[in-house]
């Protein structure tokens, strides 16, 4: 009886005496290489911001997008494209993915095409009675349009990039290739399942992606409960479907999201699980990281010379 009530004290001791858990950090082993940093002697492009004040597919919702333009590109000749979701991420060459710098350095060293990178972010309306403040994280306050057209299922967005982007990124007076091989889209999280969506909605447009910590979950159908389609469904819409003209680099962590709209690792191991059936060119890479683009980040100038491998 004694040791019993002895016990409740021991264990107090225990506790007191023992560290507490640390939290495992999963992402800091992912940092970028020499192809993600300026180098001397690098001829370098340039990125020039414009803003949309409108769209005929998404009516009232604004949005910021930019121009990336190779030092090498020459007016005369079609360039080669490469779209990214979310484009404000990738645009600058102090941020995460650097997509400017990487882009100067692989073009240089003939790892990749000339190739204009075309910067989009999702739809946005400011909110009316403080159309420039910012929330606690600086994100302004407004209504997003991102889920809307990025996590479905439909050839809304694919349609949006066909028919407005690309010709009002032409009107800079840039020429841009129309031969699908020479054209690629990419994004992460939600940005990713969109640009698989894009090139699978319209392969006569894209046929390359670059998706990393892609949202193939049913973020749509649970959204909407069940009046759209989610990204879960893909993977058997790809083995239902005849093969199409897609390449395709993925990426995730196997400590990415768990949550009401699905299980991302597995997720994205069943999308590249329908691809190796089906036959398609593919790599995935699954590492340790969360929710983030730090191991993408990384991944980016491998996953561009690969995607363009045979594209000059």
């Amino acid at each position: 009886m004694k040791l019993l009530r002895l016990l409740p004290c021991l264990l107090a001791i225990s506790l007191l005496g023992a560290e507490p858990t640390k939290k495992v950090d999963y992402d800091s082993q992912y940092v970028l290489g020499p192809d993600s940093q300026e180098k001397e002697g690098v001829p370098k492009g340039t990125v020039t911001e414009y803003e949309m004040t409108d769209s005929k597919a998404f009516p009232g919702f604004g949005r910021k997008w930019a121009l990336y333009v190779p030092k090498q590109y020459d007016p005369s000749k079609e360039a080669c494209l490469m779209i990214f979701q979310d484009g404000s991420n990738y645009s600058s060459r102090n941020g995460q993915w650097r997509v400017p710098t990487v882009f100067d350095n692989l073009i240089a060293q003939g790892k990749m095409p000339v190739t204009i990178a075309l910067f989009i972010n999702p739809g946005f309306i400011p909110d009316p009675k403080k159309p420039n403040a910012k929330d606690a994280k600086g994100k302004p306050l407004g209504k997003s349009n991102r889920s809307f057209e990025y996590d479905n299922v439909t050839d809304l967005y694919p349609k949006f990039l066909v028919e407005e982007m690309i010709p009002l990124a032409e009107s800079k007076g840039v020429k841009i290739s129309k031969d699908p091989l020479r054209r690629g889209i990419a994004g992460s999280s939600s940005g990713g399942i969109c640009a698989f969506n894009a090139a699978w909605q319209r392969p006569e447009s894209f046929s390359k992606v670059f998706t990393t910590i892609g949202s193939f979950t049913n973020i749509r159908g649970v959204i909407s409960k069940g009046a759209e389609k989610g990204g879960n469904l893909y993977p058997q819409m790809i083995m239902d479907s005849p093969k199409k003209n897609i390449r395709i680099f993925s990426q995730d962590g196997s400590h990415d999201l768990t949550n009401e709209f699905g299980v991302w690792p597995e997720a994205n191991q069943k999308m590249a699980d329908a691809w190796k059936a089906k036959g398609y060119d593919y790599q995935f890479i699954l590492g340790e990281g969360t929710h983030n683009g730090r191991h993408g980040a990384q991944l980016l100038p491998e996953a561009m010379t690969w995607l363009w491998r045979d594209v000059r």
